[in-house]
């Protein structure tokens, strides 16, 4: 006797030769240039899976974040689209009616930006900034939220000025969970995140992908995330061809550049901070963001910070900027008395020190070109006369490795890469005496993070120039740095030379 399964199929309900689910995300043939200008993306094609990762790679101006921003119809003003399509769920997301559009960038499609601090409402705390994007927001729901992200459960109460440049990057990331897209496209998501923290984002990526189905595409310059995370890879080709960049320097070779000396045959220090305190309170929740922090960064030399997301770093920076008044502490410029906040500052010494911050939409004016903000202050600080100042910024500008066009451009029409090449080229138009730099290379290929150290090496030598230096890279800090401070929860935890520093946990 045969028995049957009353479930099984029968030859009749067997399909035969059935067709492949149609793919979330297809671009075929994609070029995007400005109007009557230079190519923006070169022709690109790719076809993203479900619950997949795909990597965009590629020298910094490639394409990458157009691209990207392509995905979801939202290009800068004065780009077209020269040919190709995006098929977003079967739909050509560029004939979509302005409904359709805003549906499917609230439901289902999320875009995290290379700049997530500049969409962040500085008015809002963590927890309400993820809870008016999400489908349920119950304290339960952004409580999880902000665990899957790796983000500490008293950040909830803290606004994005008092948070790092990784912790807005992951309040970012939360916010786009929340609204439980089908597709995530996400522009350098650990850019500036430590090693560890990277490796958990990874972590986090390959599980979103795999548990809730979510296909991903993500821009990244760091091999080690496009190795372990990425199920494709497509490769943006530079649009222009790029000088080459100088060697890098044999770690610990570019130690010790020339410096004043006192009488005494010691290094002077340009800067110096004694016992720094700055305190974030909200609605009674205080986080002592530094600690009793002191540090002295002798004339010419580079001094690097690195520690945990969180710990402190960029607050510490933007004390020493004049841009956060400290609680209690004091310090000092050239051993005279440096005011806590930059309007008390005299123009010399605001022309002296200068603030790269990781967001360069921090520093470029979205309405005004690259030159005109390169412009504003050579004449503010009359570094050179009228007849040239069109000549100082396209010097200026090769030095930072962009082109001369760049100068008639808004800072919308720029690579995030490019963005952060501009503002370096802004904080140099001073002449400035001291650089604090806040992961300055961060969103740069290892190319260009090359070139730029090399030059602002070169300025240490020949101009004396003092460098503070941000990062989580540690190799960097090995090879450009003089002695590394290690921050931990808002005060030092260590100074080492830098071949003996070792990562920090988090």
């Amino acid at each position: 006797m045969t028995t049957t399964d009353p479930l099984a199929p029968t030859p009749q309900d067997t399909p035969v030769d059935s067709p492949a689910p149609a793919p979330p995300l297809c671009v075929t043939g994609l070029e995007i240039r400005l109007d009557h200008g230079p190519t923006l993306l070169r022709t690109t094609s790719l076809t993203l899976q479900a619950g997949k990762i795909a990597a965009l790679t590629g020298p910094s101006g490639s394409g990458k974040t157009t691209l990207l921003r392509a995905l979801i119809a939202d290009l800068p003003p004065g780009t077209e689209v020269t040919s190709g399509t995006v098929q977003v769920f079967g739909e050509n997301v560029f004939t979509l009616s302005p409904d359709a559009l805003r549906a499917l960038r609230r439901h289902r499609i999320a875009y995290v930006g290379q700049d997530p601090g500049s969409a962040l409402n500085p008015r809002m705390t963590a927890a309400k900034l993820i809870g008016e994007m999400a489908t349920d927001p119950s304290p339960d729901t952004i409580t999880a939220l902000m665990a899957e992200c790796r983000l500490p459960p008293d950040l909830a109460h803290h606004r994005p000025g008092a948070m790092s440049g990784g912790q807005q990057r992951r309040v970012a990331l939360a916010r786009a969970l929340a609204r439980q897209p089908e597709i995530l496209l996400l522009d350098e998501p650990t850019a500036g995140l430590h090693a560890s923290l990277r490796d958990e984002i990874v972590d986090l990526l390959r599980n979103l992908a795999s548990r809730r189905g979510i296909s991903i595409i993500l821009t990244c310059h760091d091999p080690h995330v496009v190795d372990a995370c990425a199920d494709t890879v497509t490769a943006l080709s530079a649009l222009a061809p790029a000088s080459a960049p100088p060697p890098r320097p044999p770690r610990g070779a570019v130690n010790s550049p020339a410096a004043v000396s006192t009488s005494t045959g010691t290094v002077a220090d340009a800067l110096s901070a004694t016992r720094l305190h700055v305190t974030f309170t909200h609605r009674g929740h205080a986080h002592q963001a530094l600690n009793s922090v002191s540090l002295q960064a002798p004339v010419g030399t580079a001094t690097g910070i690195t520690g945990p997301s969180g710990s402190g770093k960029t607050t510490l920076l933007r004390t020493l900027a004049g841009l956060q008044k400290p609680d209690s502490g004091t310090l000092t410029w050239r051993d005279g008395p440096l005011p806590a906040h930059i309007r008390k500052r005299t123009r010399e010494q605001q022309r002296s020190i200068q603030l790269i911050p990781q967001n360069p939409l921090g520093t470029l004016n979205p309405t005004r070109t690259i030159g005109a903000s390169l412009t504003r202050p050579l004449k503010l600080h009359k570094i050179v006369g009228p007849t040239h100042l069109s000549s100082r910024v396209h010097q200026l500008l090769h030095d930072v490795g962009l082109p001369v066009a760049c100068a008639e451009r808004y800072p919308h029409e720029l690579s995030g890469g490019q963005r952060q090449r501009a503002a370096i080229a802004r904080a140099l138009a001073t002449d400035p005496n001291l650089l604090l730099c806040d992961e300055i290379t961060s969103a740069l290929d290892p190319e260009n993070t090359a070139a730029i150290m090399e030059l602002l090496t070169r300025l240490r030598t020949e101009h004396e120039l003092t460098l503070i230096l941000v990062s989580h890279e540690l190799d960097l800090l090995a090879t450009y740095a003089d002695s590394v401070h290690v921050l931990n929860q808002g005060h030092i935890s260590q100074t080492e030379l830098p071949e003996r520093v070792k990562a920090p946990s988090e």
